[in-house]
């Protein structure tokens, strides 16, 4: 089983495309075969260094390894050059003098009178050369019978060849055209099964007859279908995000966003999640729906809190780390970040999201709430203030169990609910009525931070107590 991801860096990695590759990828797993990474760059105008390296980057950051390349189509002119002539030299391709002009005509007489348009073979059996005109050189096509084949997603298909026209597989500068590129990479690569988006199956029958022309065998072929917005129009920018690099800046972690697309299209009884060797184990590519899927986002979000739960914490904290380089906090300016992502798990969505509502771990507080401190730091919290601080102090392990402890002991002692202590703690912690638990909070502070702001409260208190 040999299988191969080939996108063109013409952009990002789009959703779509990873979850091609991600098929591509689980399939040969699966089989134990072959990955193969394959940059289609052949449209030199659209292809830059910026958009192979973004593909380079999500592959990487999804944890796509694939095991030979990345290959790269313009470091394989002299090849297809050498295809090209072996197919003029067999009779099975031609040099074409029609100008742009004649074409132009042709389709627009053709589409006047209803008909598809298509290369009318004009040059296909002999043209005399045009000074100063270098030809395109086109693809004999068979000009009867139908390219079949069993499509391993959408069944059967045929075509009948009478509706395919000779296709160029050479430009005038000796450059060559996508259909033909590929037919040739996957024969020399020796690739046995085509996954690729259903938008590519009116090239298959094309591909097909330029397999027979080479006398290669053909591949299988799958074609997944396209993913959907929420509102059942194909997925694009005006939906959100789409390239898989804005997920991970959005927050999301990258077991998140494979268990989602895997599911977009494929499942497995009635299993949500997946873990990778349950993917590799499970996946079949004829288990793929024809039908298109359609993205939903509270589905992403509900996954990448469950995998922000669950994995191991230094593992999501590593993912955590890049999020916090990009808001400008330092790690090691506060707790440990697998402490953190204990506390936080459960309270947010993204790890983009945990960042901004964890910045009070990390960085000196400034400024209180106008509405918390209004409510919270008023002059009866003095007492509760003191007495808590006091006993922290003393205390000799700073966990979360014996600083409740500390706490609920305070609240009893002053004969006052837990809410009257805990809420002008908070806001005297984090400067908001709200955080985690008050225990998790001090943990997450710490002694020293914690101490320190709690004696800020309390001249903030009493400050306000004689202003009054």
């Amino acid at each position: 089983m040999r299988t191969r991801f080939a996108p063109s860096p013409t952009g990002f990695l789009h959703v779509g495309g990873a979850r091609t590759a991600l098929f591509c990828y689980l399939q040969s797993r699966h089989q134990q075969g072959v990955f193969i990474l394959r940059i289609e760059d052949t449209d030199l105008e659209r292809s830059t260094p910026e958009s192979v390296q973004a593909i380079l980057d999500g592959m990487e950051w999804l944890g796509l390894d694939y095991d030979e390349g990345p290959f790269y189509q313009t470091q394989r002119f002299d090849r297809y050059a050498e295809v090209v002539r072996g197919l003029l030299a067999e009779g099975k391709a031609y040099p074409c003098y029609c100008s742009k002009e004649r074409i132009e005509a042709l389709r627009e007489e053709q589409m006047e009178q209803g008909l598809k348009p298509r290369y009318d073979g004009h040059c296909r059996e002999g043209a005399e050369p045009v000074p100063g005109v270098k030809p395109v050189v086109r693809f004999r096509n068979p000009q009867d019978g139908d390219v079949v084949f069993d499509d391993l997603v959408r069944g059967p298909i045929s075509i009948s060849n009478t509706e395919l026209d000779d296709l160029v597989i050479a430009r005038p500068d000796g450059s060559p055209t996508y259909n033909f590129t590929v037919v040739v990479d996957d024969v020399d690569m020796a690739v046995s099964l085509v996954i690729r988006g259903d938008d590519h199956i009116n090239n298959t029958p094309r591909q097909i007859n330029i397999y027979r022309a080479l006398g290669a065998d053909l591949p299988d072929f799958a074609h997944v279908p396209m993913i959907l917005g929420d509102d059942g129009a194909r997925l694009s920018k005006r939906h959100g995000a789409v390239g898989v690099m804005q997920y991970r800046d959005d927050g999301y972690l990258p077991q998140a966003l494979l268990n989602y697309l895997v599911r977009l299209g494929w499942s497995y009884g009635d299993q949500e999640i997946f873990s990778r060797e349950q993917m590799i184990a499970y996946f079949d590519i004829r288990d793929v729906n024809r039908k298109a899927a359609a993205f939903n986002s509270d589905k992403l979000d509900w996954l990448n809190q469950h995998y922000m739960r669950t994995l191991p914490p230094a593992e999501v904290a590593q993912h955590l780390v890049w999020h916090f380089e990009q808001a400008g906090l330092d790690p090691d300016s506060g707790p440990p970040l697998e402490n953190l992502v204990t506390v936080q798990a459960d309270r947010v969505k993204t790890l983009k999201e945990m960042t901004e509502q964890s910045r009070v771990f990390y960085e000196d507080l400034e400024d209180y709430d106008e509405g918390s401190a209004k409510k919270h730091l008023r002059p009866v919290a003095e007492d509760p203030l003191r007495a808590v601080g006091n006993r922290l102090a003393d205390l000799a392990a700073w966990e979360p169990e014996r600083l409740n402890e500390a706490v609920r002991i305070t609240a009893e002692e002053l004969e006052i609910g837990m809410g009257k202590i805990a809420q002008p703690l908070r806001v005297a912690l984090t400067g908001t009525a709200v955080s985690p638990s008050i225990d998790k909070t001090l943990w997450l502070i710490g002694r020293e931070r914690s101490l320190e702001r709690i004696s800020r409260a309390l001249a903030y208190v009493m400050n306000r107590a004689a202003a009054s």
